[in-house]
């Protein structure tokens, strides 16, 4: 089994939070639990253990959320449609 999108959804959420203590721990069933080291060696699970697809989604949604941006034309796109909807 490849744990590279838990990898990758993990290191998102370190680059959100600015926290480089979060960490995954995967089970010999598969299963990934989501760990905040306390910077002593010690770690708390955030999580009960999960399939991949499950996990991901957790991490995606756990701690800050990024803005998505929206460009000019984007946005008078989107008026142009609500406008039309009236």
């Amino acid at each position: 089994m490849r744990s590279t999108r838990a990898s990758a959804a993990i290191d998102r959420l370190k680059r959100r939070s600015d926290n480089p203590l979060y960490s995954m721990r995967m089970s010999s069933g598969g299963l990934f639990s989501l760990l905040l080291g306390d910077g002593l060696g010690d770690s708390a699970r955030l999580c009960e253990p999960m399939a991949m697809d499950d996990f991901v989604s957790f991490v995606n949604g756990y701690g800050p959320q990024t803005v998505k941006r929206v460009s000019k034309l984007e946005l008078a796109f989107s008026q142009q449609l609500d406008k039309k909807s009236r």
